[in-house]
C-alpha cells in the first residue's frame, strides 16, 4: 500500500541513516568491500521502495470530482470506493490505491485519472522491469533469467510469467519495422546485400500428438521434431575487388584478406510459418522475405544501388527471390559450393591428403574463372567412365545436378571484378547468433507462438535496435490507453 507524503519521508530519511550506519559499522569491523556492497544494494533497493511510494503519493489519488468524461466524450459518475491498482516496480511491489470511474461496481472501468498520470502500463509490470527482464530472457532460458533477477533484485518471476511478458513485447515488433527510418544515406555502403538461409527450431509435441513413445531412435531420426524458421539479413557494403587466387588464399589456405570492408546496418530477421486468424497461414519465406523487400526498398529509395542476392543452392529461396526482388544479382554461396567439391574429391582421394587438396583447389580456380561448364563436364566424364561405388556415383551425380542447378547464380568472375561477396556468412551467422545460440539451448521446445516471440525481440536485440523499440513500445502502448491525456 502506499504511504502517506509525510510517513514515507521519514521513513526514506532513516533508510538513509541506516545506510550511513552500516558504513560506519563496516569500517569499523574492517568488512570486504564486497560484502559492504551487497548490503548497500539490498538497502537501496529499499529505499528506492520508499521514495517510489513518495512519488506516487505526491500525485493524489486521481478525483476529478463526481464525474468524468471518458476518450469518447461521455461522461461517467465516479465510482464509491477507490481500487487499488498492482505496480511491479524493480525495487518491489506497490499497491496504488486510486479514484475510478465507470457505469457501476463490477462493470469495466472506463477511466482512471491517476494511471494516466503516473502513465502506468497496460499490465502490471513497470517498463523498467520489463525491459531488465527481458534483457536476461534474451539470452537464456525463462527460468534462468528469472533466478538472475531475483538475485539481483529480489524479484521472483515465474518462467510463465517471463513468457508471456516477451510475446507481448513482441506483439509490437511488426509496427516498428514499418514505422522506422532507414539509416542515413552517408552511413551507407554503395553495395546493398540481402541474405537468406534455413534454420530448425525444435518445437513442442502438440497435445493431438499425445506423449513422445520410449523407443531407440533409428539411424538419422532425431531426437525432437523442428520446424524451419526462414532466417535473413540486409546490410550495405563497400565492395571488394578480389582475383582466384584471392579467394584461393582465403578458403584453401586460411590467408585472411586484408582491408575486407566490414557490413554496415546488418539487420537480421527470422520467421516461422504460423497461423493467422481468418486467413491462409503465412509461410516462413513468405514472411521473412516481404520484410527483407520492405527494407531493401526504403533503404534504396531514390539511390538506385546495385543488390546482391547471396543464398545457397535452395531451389524455394531462389524462387522467392525471383517474385520479391528479381532485380538483384543472384550470387550462389561459395562455401556450400565448396563443401560438394570437397565431397566429390573424398570420393577419389582419401580425406586429408594433399590429392584432395589439389583436386578442390583445381575445380575451385576453374569455377571462380567462370569455366563452370568444364567443371561440370569434367565430373560427368568421371561418373560415366570411371568404376565408382554407389555412394560415390550418387555424391557426384548430387553435385552435378547441384551446380547445373545453379549455374545462373555462379559468374564469380563477373562477382569477384565488380567487387560483390560471394560467402554468405552473414546468413550462416544469422542462423547461429539468432536461432541456436537461444532457440536450441539443452531441452529446449518452443510453441509457434512463443518460438516466433523470440526471434522477434532478439533480432532487434542483435540489430542494435533495443532502446528504440523499446521506446516505440511504450509510446504505442500510452497513446493506446490514454489518447491525448498520456503522461
Amino acid at each position: 500500500m502506499i504511504m502517506a507524503q509525510e510517513e514515507a519521508l521519514l521513513k526514506g530519511r532513516e533508510q538513509f541513516d541506516q545506510m550511513v550506519e552500516l558504513i560506519r559499522q563496516a569500517s569499523h569491523d574492517g568488512q570486504r568491500i564486497d560484502t559492504v556492497e551487497r548490503d548497500l544494494m539490498r538497502q537501496l533497493l529499499g529505499l528506492g521502495h520508499t521514495m517510489l511510494s513518495l512519488f506516487v503519493a505526491q500525485q493524489g489519488d486521481g478525483d476529478l470530482g463526481p464525474t468524468a468524461q471518458t476518450t469518447d466524450g461521455r461522461t461517467v459518475p465516479r465510482l464509491p470506493d477507490k481500487h487499488d491498482r498492482r505496480y511491479v516496480s524493480i525495487f518491489g511491489e506497490l499497491a496504488i490505491p486510486r479514484v475510478v470511474y465507470g457505469s457501476r461496481e463490477g462493470q469495466k472501468i472506463e477511466r482512471a485519472p491517476l494511471d494516466e498520470r503516473l502513465g502506468l502500463p497496460e499490465d502490471s509490470f513497470s517498463y523498467v522491469l520489463e525491459d531488465w527482464s527481458q534483457r536476461f530472457c534474451l539470452k537464456e532460458s525463462f527460468a534462468e533469467a528469472g533466478h538472475s533477477l531475483a538475485t539481483l533484485l529480489g524479484l521472483r518471476l515465474v518462467s510463465r510469467t517471463m513468457e508471456r511478458m516477451n510475446q507481448a513485447v513482441a506483439a509490437t515488433a511488426p509496427a516498428f519495422l514499418a514505422a522506422i527510418e532507414p539509416p542515413p544515406a552517408e552511413e551507407e555502403g554503395p553495395l546493398l546485400v540481402v541474405t537468406a538461409d534455413g534454420k530448425g527450431v525444435p518445437m513442442r509435441r502438440s497435445v493431438q500428438e499425445g506423449p513422445k513413445p520410449h523407443h531407440r531412435r533409428t539411424k538419422g531420426e532425431k531426437a525432437n521434431k523442428k520446424q524451419m524458421a526462414c532466417v535473413g539479413a540486409v546490410y550495405s557494403i563497400d565492395p571488394f575487388v578480389r582475383s582466384a587466387d584471392d579467394i584461393l588464399d582465403e578458403v584453401m589456405r586460411h590467408k585472411k584478406g586484408e582491408d575486407r570492408p566490414k557490413p554496415r546496418h546488418k539487420h537480421v530477421w527470422a520467421e516461422l510459418t504460423r497461423e493467422v486468424e481468418n486467413e491462409p497461414p503465412v509461410t516462413a519465406k513468405e514472411g521473412l522475405f516481404c520484410q527483407l523487400h520492405d527494407e531493401l526498398t526504403a533503404r534504396n529509395l531514390g539511390r538506385d544501388r546495385p543488390v546482391v542476392c547471396l543464398m545457397d543452392g535452395e531451389r524455394a529461396l531462389w524462387e522467392a527471390q525471383r517474385v520479391y526482388f528479381s532485380e538483384a544479382v543472384g550470387v550462389l554461396d561459395l562455401f556450400h559450393v565448396l563443401e560438394r567439391l570437397w565431397a566429390v574429391a573424398h570420393c577419389f582421394h582419401r580425406e586429408g591428403s594433399p590429392e584432395a587438396k589439389r583436386f578442390v583447389e583445381k575445380r575451385l580456380r576453374d569455377l571462380l574463372q567462370g569455366r563452370v561448364g568444364y567443371v561440370i563436364g569434367g565430373f560427368r566424364q568421371r561418373l560415366t567412365k570411371g568404376t565408382l561405388s554407389g555412394s560415390c556415383r550418387k555424391v557426384l551425380s548430387s553435385a552435378i545436378e547441384y551446380l547445373e542447378n545453379n549455374r545462373e547464380h555462379m559468374k564469380y568472375d563477373e562477382y569477384l571484378a565488380a567487387g560483390y561477396p560471394v560467402g554468405s556468412g552473414v546468413a550462416e551467422g544469422a542462423c547461429r547468433h539468432l536461432v541456436k545460440d537461444r532457440m536450441e539451448q539443452t531441452g529446449m521446445r518452443w510453441t509457434v507462438a512463443g518460438a516466433q516471440a523470440m526471434l522477434h525481440v532478439r533480432a532487434l536485440y542483435l540489430n542494435g535496435q533495443w532502446d528504440d523499440f523499446l521506446k516505440f513500445r511504450v509510446e504505442q502502448e500510452q497513446t493506446r490507453l490514454y489518447g491525448d491525456k498520456a503522461a
